[in-house]
């Protein structure tokens, strides 16, 4: 089993935290938080997120905000 680098780990965090990894994949996930002191404050940055979010309804922002965030988030990852 190949060990998981950063962007992979970032890029499978959600899917991690909806329980949806399969078990090797999810396993490497794991193998990765003691090696990386970024990426475990990351999924701690995202838990706490998803925390603070829950309950809010879907649709509170307008389409024109949603569109310039994900414009942002796009040019920041792809950066």
């Amino acid at each position: 089993m190949t060990e998981l680098n950063c962007q992979e780990f970032v890029e499978q965090v959600t899917t991690f935290l909806e329980g949806e990894l399969d078990a090797d994949a999810e396993q490497r996930f794991i193998d990765h938080l003691p090696l990386c002191d970024g990426c475990d404050r990351y999924l701690d940055q995202i838990r706490q997120t998803v925390q603070a979010l829950d309950g809010l309804p879907a649709k509170t922002i307008s389409p024109a905000t949603r569109q310039a965030l994900l414009d942002s988030y796009r040019r920041a990852t792809n950066s």
